[in-house]
């Protein structure tokens, strides 16, 4: 995070207390998971400690807000069964290699997320350009379908968690001596779609 000057800012120290209560030391005030939310939305970069034993707990937190956000009502942003496939691929031998891909299908997401933005505030007289939004949400959609099955330790599975009984055994799954060489060829193939995604759709705007 940098400031107006352009020089990089530490992020903002949140310590939380053993009686769950979270506090801000940049503002010297206890905030809640809500106002924690509302920070990454803004893009505001923190940290959170145990205010006891000092370890660093912000994965933690973090993964607490997203459970907030899922409980309330029409927030639901994981499906069910890309959180069936994400449980199934801790202690997986691939396991490794699924942050990384990640964060760079959410990196490449809020890229087109901006982008659409700037197409809504360049729009004159209504006139906005929803063919371009549907093409992005489709790119995006596939895009983390493709991630999941390429990762997901249950080749066979569908959306709705169930086996195809036409479905054939993966080539290369998890478990063969050939696997981390075609994981890896298709993890680089896979990031040069999300790359060759937005050139192109910056090249359209």
């Amino acid at each position: 995070m940098t400031d107006t000057s352009g020089a990089q800012t530490p992020p903002i120290v949140i310590k939380k207390y053993a009686n769950r209560r979270l506090y801000n030391t940049a503002t010297s005030s206890y905030v809640t998971l809500d106002d924690l939310s509302q920070m990454v939305k803004k893009r505001s970069d923190f940290v959170v400690y145990d205010a006891k034993t000092g370890e660093e707990i912000t994965r933690a937190v973090l993964t607490q807000i997203i459970v907030e956000e899922e409980g309330k009502s029409g927030q639901n942003l994981l499906p069910i069964s890309f959180l069936r496939q994400l449980i199934g691929l801790y202690g997986d031998s691939m396991q490794w290699m699924v942050p990384r891909y990640l964060e760079h299908a959410m990196s490449s997401f809020s890229s087109n997320q901006d982008q659409m933005r700037k197409s809504l505030q360049d729009a004159f007289g209504g006139l906005f350009p929803f063919g371009s939004f549907e093409q992005m949400g489709k790119q995006n959609l596939a895009l983390f379908e493709q991630t999941m099955k390429m990762f997901s330790p249950f080749p066979g599975m569908t959306g709705t968690g169930a086996k195809s009984p036409t479905d054939k055994p993966a080539e290369g799954a998890p478990g063969s001596d050939s696997s981390l060489t075609d994981l890896q060829q298709r993890i680089n193939a896979l990031q040069q779609q999300i790359e060759a995604y937005g050139k192109k759709e910056k090249g359209e705007s």
